[in-house]
């Protein structure tokens, strides 16, 4: 029996983010996944070790990795259209998760218990909101890369996403702000080398 599930994680790479902006560089869903699990790592370990926390950093890490498999099924609809209205918003929550559940159905019964939790995540957990944090924080930080080669189509964007993650109260998401954010806006020769 052929099982499909690893074909269509490949296939995340052919998803394009930012549709509806003009960027400097393409940006697929399997290099941001990547990006968000880095992120999503360093927050549940800022939690855990500066905060007092005790989030699983594995299941931060795999829910990151996982989140935006449904989008190989019903692609990367534009943030503007998602938030249109909550009534497209909470149908779209749905076919996401219809997609994900088809996902791991491409999954050999052996490994589905092992696999298929951190593609149907559970949203209400603390591990979950890291992820969500760290989602927005590769957006913001897309927003510092165009906006550095001059591409000020982002320059609102980054406002919107730089509130929204302040208004998250999250203390990780404040140092991570803090200590790591400033040195994207620098150009490589700018950044201290070991």
């Amino acid at each position: 029996m052929r099982y499909d599930f690893y074909a269509y994680m490949d296939r995340m790479k052919y998803i394009k983010r930012w549709q509806l902006m003009r960027s400097q560089r393409e940006e697929n869903i399997m290099e941001q996944s990547q990006g968000v699990a880095m992120i999503a790592h360093a927050l549940a370990v800022i939690r855990n070790k500066i905060f007092g926390g005790s989030v699983s950093v594995e299941k931060t890490v795999l829910y990151a990795m996982y989140h935006e498999t449904s989008e190989v099924i019903t692609g990367d609809l534009p943030t503007p259209v998602k938030y249109y209205n909550h009534s497209i918003h909470g149908a779209y929550k749905e076919l996401e998760r219809g997609a994900a559940e088809k996902l791991t159905q491409t999954l050999p019964e052996e490994l589905k218990e092992e696999i298929a939790p951190f593609v149907l995540a559970d949203e209400e957990s603390e591990e979950y909101q890291l992820v969500k944090a760290a989602d927005r924080f590769s957006a913001y930080i897309k927003c510092l890369e165009e906006l550095r080669s001059g591409n000020k189509e982002f320059a609102k964007a980054k406002k919107s996403i730089e509130k929204d993650l302040h208004s998250r109260n999250m203390p990780e998401v404040e140092y991570f702000f803090e200590k790591f954010i400033p040195s994207f806006s620098l150009a490589l020769d700018e950044l201290e080398v070991i």
